[in-house]
């Protein structure tokens, strides 16, 4: 044995040429190999009911990781991008993450749309220690979960002191109605922050009148609020409910603004209440109708991309989250989790095209929302606003 090795490099070829060339083959295969890919996991539901979120986050997902990888990479590594489908259903993002997380060895998650999906993950990456950004999960519960969770997103309470701040100080609003969705978690803590904010901005919440989702008659609740003649009412549930309020109320004569958030964004708010929600506002995360230029660059890469789509907010998210943690990866130098967690954590003013982007210390994104307003049958951006 010592002997074979003690056997000099020309010695070794005259000995054993066909090991010979293995060698060289083996050498030269080092010298020019490719570095290994840093590998993104990406859980969404791509199939089922909430498929249009899904497939529009992972647009703006892929686009990003493309243009990264054109520039280099990260790291001197190229990007390899593992989406698993939840197919809208419950229970699925568990087993997704899991696989993601042991058997394709993800360095970072991205994920979900839905808040529900986000809980289910979230544990997983929390226990990996793997960070995980969520898209558009709003519910605060979502980064409570543990130090390795994080979203792109604003959340719910944010979200209802910016309705507050735009209704009393654009639209110079001092008396509001409420209508809640009781049977909605999302709507009645929406009702609850913009209560407590907009009292505390001297304005008066006049009334509250509640419905369930899925009800189809509202002319009870808005008879009793027309006497009240009310500044603005805020609907804080989803776009199926707020158009049909908006068609009753147009009906009964009430000329009011109405205001409500993101559970508004959807073309079937215009689609169902076609004129009636003519002068609505709705807070969201981007609208492609801002004319700041890093959004017009966006919107003409996306539509380039993706065969002349326009990119909705979900895809805008989608694309801040991994230029997010491809910042991350390079100020850390490593994508070891406890490093890039650290790394993410301190992310300060990220200029992204769904605006400037700080991780609080509750993990959660602080940057200005944006208001759209309905204008002859489309949404259209009407100003940023941070609470």
């Amino acid at each position: 044995m010592n002997s074979f090795f003690s056997l000099g490099r020309g010695r070794l070829a005259r000995a054993f040429p066909l090991l010979a060339v293995t060698v060289t083959l083996f050498t030269l295969t080092s010298c020019t190999r490719e570095p290994d890919a840093i590998k993104l996991g990406h859980y969404g539901s791509l199939t089922g009911k909430d498929a249009a979120f899904g497939v529009a986050t992972r647009k703006g997902v892929l686009l990003a990781i493309e243009e990264i990888n054109a520039k280099g990479g990260v790291l001197g590594r190229p990007l390899a991008y593992l989406v698993e489908d939840i197919q809208s259903k419950q229970g699925e993002s568990a087993t997704a993450v899991k696989k993601l997380i042991s058997r394709d060895k993800v360095v970072a998650v991205i994920g979900a749309n839905a808040s529900a999906n986000s809980l289910e993950a979230a544990p997983i990456c929390q226990n990996s220690k793997i960070p995980m950004m969520a898209i558009s999960s709003t519910n605060p519960r979502v980064t409570e979960v543990g130090d390795y969770i994080f979203r792109i997103c604003f959340i719910d309470p944010f979200q209802g002191a910016v309705l507050a701040k735009f209704a009393h100080t654009s639209l110079k609003a001092k008396r509001v109605a409420l209508l809640t969705a009781v049977n909605s978690p999302y709507s009645v803590g929406l009702s609850a922050v913009l209560r407590q904010d907009f009292t505390a901005r001297g304005g008066e919440i006049i009334a509250e009148q509640r419905y369930n989702e899925g009800e189809k008659d509202f002319r009870a609740q808005l008879t009793a609020l027309r006497p009240l003649k009310p500044d603005v009412i805020a609907i804080t549930g989803f776009y199926a409910e707020a158009a049909l309020i908006c068609l009753q109320a147009r009906a009964l004569g009430i000329d009011v603004p109405f205001i409500g958030g993101d559970g508004w964004e959807a073309p079937q708010l215009i689609e169902l209440g076609g004129k009636a929600v003519e002068g609505t506002y709705y807070s969201t995360y981007f609208s492609a109708e801002n004319d700041a230029p890093e959004v017009r660059a966006f919107v003409k890469k996306f539509s380039a991309r993706w065969n002349n789509e326009t990119p909705e907010a979900v895809s805008a998210l989608g694309y801040d989250a991994v230029y997010l943690i491809a910042a991350a990866m390079t100020k850390a130098g490593t994508t070891t989790g406890p490093t890039l967690r650290d790394a993410i954590a301190a992310t300060k003013n990220f200029p992204g095209v769904t605006g400037q982007t700080t991780i609080d210390e509750k993990r959660n994104s602080a940057k200005a929302a944006v208001m759209l307003t309905v204008k002859n049958g489309r949404s259209l951006f009407f100003e940023s606003v941070t609470p």
